[in-house]
Order: structure tokens, then C-alpha cells, then sequence
């Protein structure tokens, strides 16, 4: 889904006694609604404004408005008092979130100015006009015991910190909106034996929405079968202006990749697919081992085009790389694979595709002998993620109900194993051996999903708008 079917509602409150009692009041208070406006479409610009709702008509049309254009999320700006009962007509009828924001015109009311009016009337106006948190209990209340989930942003309009919280929730907001819409590929099936991955489909589109599609590997092999030779050696051409293809890559393997490659675009384009999950263990048919001993190149340049891939039939990780990557962090499949306790450090990586975007330097293309583990042998990646900050996101299943864990870290320099997989080296402000400890202490799936920045924020507030909880370890 693109960013242009996310919308975002608006509307601020008022009371209408107000408009007749002090001059000006009104028009002074649309202005700071519409400065709230232009400042939300500088970060998403599709928004629906309801204006400034003061009288019950107002609030059961805006409401009505707001279902009618699907709006994802509402920023209720609170610019003086108003009554509960024309927030409530509007929330209830729309069934989104919403962020209150308790947003005054100044840090302060210039008391000396403000005392030096000569006229009552005209100092209730301006009191009036820094009323912004009189209401918000009242709404609070009543969002509460209606059970509309409800967020507050309290500060100032030009705070900002202010503004880069709202930021985050319509980051959030967005990524909720695709996850709903996203629709992953379930190819092959599970890695025999390894319990922590199997997954419950429903309970995942309880949380996130979204619908999964059942493919078969042979599907894949029937479309690579219809690639040319000259599409297959464009697409090789392409892997050597992408990759690092070593030389020891002998050209029948890359020409393999690549007819695969073409296919898997092929295969998503035809499901509308943004994201999947794949094993199979390619034994007793000729075709289905070619296919599947040659995905990890082209599976590597769906990653990277905000289509990730995961492996091991991993679906909850192939639900936390979407994530990740819709924050345009990437999200790369990664696991633990040694701890360095000399240099206090945590090696992590896996086989099969990896997110070159994000890699530090060029992501290179090994041959391996054998895929360890899996049946087959062929061509392979070899990264390692940028250096700097990164986040891990676990989407982690519990009997009867899902939760996110997330931990925040830095990728250093420093040697790595060259086994052509990808592999990094992360310090974590805890220690490693702590974090080890806290982090399976909540029982996630072997399998992560990293990405670069620090954006741990942004995944708690998707979780409140998912409904589910987030455990940040950092």
C-alpha cells in the first residue's frame, strides 16, 4: 500500500456560547488550528479536517465524515474548552485511535501584559485562548469509560519535542495502515523440528490485519521456466552492479540466480505480495531443488525493495521485517551466532537473504558448497550492517496473544566470520551477557529482525495502536 491511502483525521473543539461572547476568539483559535494542519501535512500531507467542532451537528457530521474517508488515526486539538459531547460523536463513529493534543499558542501567558487590560471581557478572551488543558480530563474520561483507546501530546504548538512525537505516532499510524493492508506469501513449508517458528495465522491477522497467501515452489519453478535467456542475463548483469560478486561465482550458478530472481518478481507481482516466508527442503524433484537452492540472491533484491523476506518459513519474522522496513530502517532475518565475551560484543546473522540496503559497504556473493543444515548448494550473500545504531524487533507469540521485543544497540567494526552469510557484530549499553539473558527471558523466536536507527519510540506506539505490548529492553 502506498502512503496516499493513509489519511489522517483532524478536528479541533470549541465551545459555540463562546464565539457570541468574545470577539475575535473564534478566528484566533481556526488560526492555531490551521497552524496545527499545515504542520501535520509538512510530515504526512493527506489529511481530513473536520474544522473546528463546536455544537453536536458538527460532531455527528465530522464523526460521519471521518468513517466515510478512512481516516487511520485523529489528532483532536484541544484550543480551549469544549464540551465532552462533541469530542464523543465524533471518536465513537470513527473507531481509531486518538491523539489529544494539549497544545498551547506560548510557554506562558504574559501576565503583566495580560493584567494591564482594561477590560474583563477581553481578559477571559485571552485566558480563553490558553485554555487548551481545561477539557482534556473531561475528554479523558469519557474516552476512557467509552473505550476508545486515546494517546495526549501536551506542550506547546512551536515545542519541538512536541512535534516530534506527533511525528512519531503518524509514522506509526502509516505502518499500522500497511501492515493491515500487506499481504505476505507463505511458500513451502515449516523447518521440520523447530517448534519456536510455527505460527498462528488468525491470531496474527487478529493483531496486524493483512491476509496470507499459500504458494507453492512449484509455482516458482513453472514461471522460471518461462524466463529467457536474455532476461536471465540481464538480471546477471544486474546482480554484478548491485553485489560484490566474488570470482570464485562461476557464471551456470549466477545465470540459476538470476532466472529464479525474474521469477520471484514475477510470482510477487501476480499476488500483490509485500513480504514472504519460505523453506523447502528441495529433495526428490529436479526443478523444485534448482528453484529453491537459487532464491537467495533474488530474495536479497526483494528485501531491499520494501518486500522482505524471510526464511525458515519464519512468518513472525517476516511480520517484523515489514516493520521495520516501513519505518525505513530495512530489516534484515538475523539470529544469535556466537558471543564475543573478550570483547563483550554479540555476533548475529543467518543464511539466505539479507538487506543490502543497510549493509556496511557492498554486500558480497559467495558460492558455498553446502547450505548448512538445509539440503543444496549454490550462491550466497555476505554482509554486515552498517555501523552505527540498530534496533531488534521480535514479534513474539505467546499462547494467546502476540507481543513485540525490542532493544536498542550499536553495530562496531571489528572481525566478522566470512562464511558467506550475513553477520554483525552489536554492543549493547547492558552488556551482552544481560542482554542475552533478558531477551530470551520473554520467550521469542530464535529469529529477529534488525534494523538501522534507533527507533524503538516509534515501535512502542505501534504497539499501542495495534493493541499489543511492547517490551523495549533498552
Amino acid at each position: 500500500m502506498d502512503n496516499i491511502s493513509f489519511k489522517i483525521g483532524l478536528f479541533g473543539i470549541g465551545l459555540d456560547e463562546y464565539w457570541s461572547q468574545f470577539e475575535g476568539l473564534n478566528e484566533r483559535l481556526l488560526g492555531y488550528l490551521n497552524t496545527v494542519h499545515q504542520r501535520i501535512a509538512a510530515i504526512h500531507p493527506h489529511i481530513f479536517n473536520a474544522g473546528l467542532v463546536d455544537t453536536i451537528d458538527k460532531a455527528f457530521d465530522a464523526g460521519r465524515a471521518f468513517r466515510q474517508q478512512d481516516v487511520g488515526i485523529i489528532f483532536l486539538y484541544v484550543s480551549t474548552y469544549g464540551l465532552s459531547s462533541t469530542v464523543l460523536p465524533v471518536v465513537r463513529r470513527a473507531q481509531v485511535p486518538v491523539v489529544i493534543l494539549n497544545l498551547s499558542p506560548a510557554d506562558s501567558i504574559d501576565y503583566e501584559a495580560f493584567n494591564k487590560i482594561n477590560d474583563r471581557t477581553k481578559m477571559t478572551a485571552e485566558w480563553l485562548a490558553y485554555c487548551n488543558g481545561c477539557p482534556v480530563p473531561e475528554i479523558a474520561n469519557v474516552l476512557e469509560r467509552t473505550a476508545i483507546r486515546f494517546y495526549q501530546v501536551t506542550g506547546t504548538l512551536n515545542d519541538d519535542a512536541c512535534w516530534n512525537e506527533i511525528a512519531q505516532w503518524i509514522e506509526a499510524a502509516r505502518v499500522c495502515h500497511i501492515m493491515s493492508y500487506n499481504r505476505m506469501g507463505c511458500m513451502g513449508h515449516y523447518y521440520s523440528g523447530m517448534l519456536d517458528i510455527y505460527s498462528d495465522l488468525t491470531l496474527h491477522t487478529k493483531y496486524f490485519g493483512g491476509h496470507f497467501e499459500m504458494l507453492e515452489v512449484d509455482e516458482l519453478s513453472a514461471i522460471r521456466k518461462e524466463v529467457t535467456d536474455d532476461q536471465a542475463m540481464q538480471r546477471v548483469g544486474h546482480f554484478k552492479r548491485v553485489f560484490n560478486v566474488q570470482t570464485d561465482c562461476v557464471l551456470e550458478e549466477l545465470i540459476k540466480a538470476a532466472r529464479t530472481s525474474v521469477a520471484l518478481d514475477r510470482l510477487v507481482e501476480k499476488y500483490k505480495l509485500g513480504s514472504m516466508a519460505y523453506y523447502y527442503k528441495g529433495t526428490g524433484n529436479k526443478e523444485n531443488e534448482d528453484t529453491i537452492n537459487s532464491v537467495i540472491l533474488g530474495n536479497s533484491l526483494l528485501t531491499t525493495r520494501g518486500i522482505p523476506v524471510a526464511g525458515e518459513y519464519e512468518i513472525k519474522n517476516a511480520q517484523a521485517m515489514k516493520i521495520m522496513d516501513s519505518f525505513g530502517a530495512g530489516g534484515s532475518f538475523t539470529e544469535y551466532y556466537a558471543m564475543d565475551y573478550k570483547e563483550d560484543i554479540v555476533l548475529m546473522g543467518h543464511d539466505g537473504p539479507g538487506h543490502i540496503a543497510i549493509a556496511e559497504g557492498k554486500t558480497k556473493v559467495r558460492p558455498l558448497q553446502v547450505y548448512h543444515g538445509k539440503s543444496g548448494s549454490g550462491l550466497s550473500v555476505e554482509m554486515s550492517v552498517k555501523h552505527g545504531d540498530i534496533t531488534l524487533l521480535s514479534v513474539v507469540e505467546k499462547k494467546d496473544k502476540m507481543l513485540m521485543l525490542v532493544a536498542e544497540a550499536q553495530s562496531v567494526a571489528g572481525p566478522v566470520l566470512q562464511i558467506g552469510n550475513s553477520n554483525s557484530r552489536y554492543k549493547f549499553s547492558c552488556g551482552a551477557k544481560q542482554f542475552v539473558e533478558k531477551w530470551n527471558g520473554w520467550g521469542p523466536a530464535h529469529h529477529c529482525a534488525v534494523g538501522v536507527g534507533h527507533i524503538s519510540a516509534k515501535i512502542e506506539k505501534l504497539g499501542k495502536l495495534l493493541n499489543m505490548e511492547v517490551i523495549n529492553l533498552i
